[in-house]
């Protein structure tokens, strides 16, 4: 099945609401979606990881930079 757009589920819902108004059928609870939560675990170790890349990176630097002043 599709997804509705949110216009077309509203439209469909008021629809739903008058057509129970005519027939005093109750009308149907409104599903509220839930949002979801970011994993803060996986935040945390994508963040470690990078830092870990980053200080890896400058450790190369000032090896290189080692190397060429040893080799002058």
């Amino acid at each position: 099945m599709a997804k509705k757009s949110k216009l077309a589920a509203r439209a469909a819902e008021l629809e739903a609401a008058v057509a129970g108004l005519f027939t005093g059928a109750p009308a149907a609870p409104v599903k509220k979606k839930k949002k979801r939560k970011a994993k803060k675990a996986k935040v945390v170790k994508a963040a470690k990881k990078t830092a870990k890349k980053a200080k890896k990176a400058a450790k190369k630097v000032v090896k290189k930079a080692k190397k060429k002043t040893k080799k002058r």
